[in-house]
């Protein structure tokens, strides 16, 4: 685990943004920046935290950390499924193959949990045994582990829209997928959660849910893109906790994401009005703990690139300006 002085030293060096108009035509999402040309896309991974579907501060180390794991589970599951990858010329950056995004999130959930409208267990709650096609038993707890891992599709909305738990069946029926493709991206996900449970279960930890993108490629092929068994795609609990939590139904021990958005609601803030100003020590903890999870998950050090992001990057993009 790298040391408090070595995040301190890398607030003044945060990536924010970058402009690279020799990489192609640019298209910025909420922490990355891609740029698209002779079918290749570049994807610069900044170090934008998000919260409340604002932009709030860069976190030092958070690109990095999120292209590193990344770049790990698309290596420990490329017998599973293709993915979109080509190379890793920086820390922060993947070039990979221009696809076309399939209009679905491939959900996986390996046990009943969540808080959120979307989440099974709230739907369980207000009594809906039939969740994305899934028939639910009766009695299930919070925290409890499905007999089997369920899949439940997610539409991906338009800007400012929101996404939509749906079943397989509907999304063939309104021709988002076909019957074929529903059932490969199925199986496909279902496979690489398999493989993310096995591998984090030997570091201690629970691959609780998860979500997958694929895409097409120029010649038709479905491959796995974006990102992958990330703490902003997925959710961890710790093995150790587990089971006594469970039955004392106490929230669970997880690698933890969620903690400057949890400063930001005991400061008042959940979206309106201003940003609060972010401590530097609050911001330096937010670091420490998505380092953290990277060591927790892949069970490997994290090998800090510190300095100018922004310097670093050009120098090792040279080759496609």
């Amino acid at each position: 685990m790298i040391n408090h002085d070595i995040i301190k030293s890398q607030l003044s060096h945060t990536l924010q943004s970058t402009d690279f108009p020799g990489l192609g035509k640019e298209y910025k999402g909420k922490v990355r920046d891609n740029y698209s040309k002779d079918g290749r896309r570049i994807i610069i991974v900044t170090d934008k935290l998000s919260a409340f579907d604002k932009n709030i501060t860069t976190i030092p180390f958070k690109g990095q950390v999120l292209n590193q794991l990344a770049k790990f589970w698309f290596e420990n599951t490329s017998d599973i499924i293709g993915n979109h990858v080509i190379e890793y010329p920086d820390p922060n950056v993947v070039v990979a193959k221009e696809c076309t995004p399939l209009p679905v999130e491939m959900i996986v959930r390996g046990y009943i949990t969540g808080v959120t409208s979307t989440s099974a267990w709230t739907h369980y709650q207000k009594g809906v045994r039939n969740f994305c096609g899934n028939i639910l038993p009766e009695g299930l707890k919070r925290d409890q582990k499905f007999e089997k891992p369920i899949v439940t599709p997610s539409t991906k909305a338009a800007h400012g829209d929101h996404d939509e738990s749906v079943s397989g069946q509907e999304l063939i029926e309104r021709q988002l997928l076909t019957a074929d493709e529903f059932n490969h991206l199925s199986n496909i996900s279902l496979a690489l959660y398999q493989r993310g449970v096995e591998i984090t279960a030997k570091q201690g930890i629970i691959l609780v849910d998860t979500k997958y993108e694929f895409g097409k490629t120029s010649s038709g092929e479905i491959v796995l893109i974006d990102e992958i068994h990330t703490p902003d795609s997925s959710r961890f609990w710790f093995a150790d906790e587990y089971a006594e939590r469970f039955h004392k139904e106490e929230p669970q021990k997880k690698i933890d994401k969620e903690y400057l958005r949890e400063w930001l609601a005991q400061n008042n803030f959940t979206g309106e009005g201003e940003v609060p100003e972010i401590p530097d020590d609050i911001k330096i903890e937010t670091a420490r703990r998505y380092i953290e999870a990277y060591e927790l998950i892949t069970g490997q050090n994290f090998n800090a690139e510190s300095g100018n992001i922004l310097e670093r990057i050009t120098k090792n993009l040279n080759k496609y300006l």
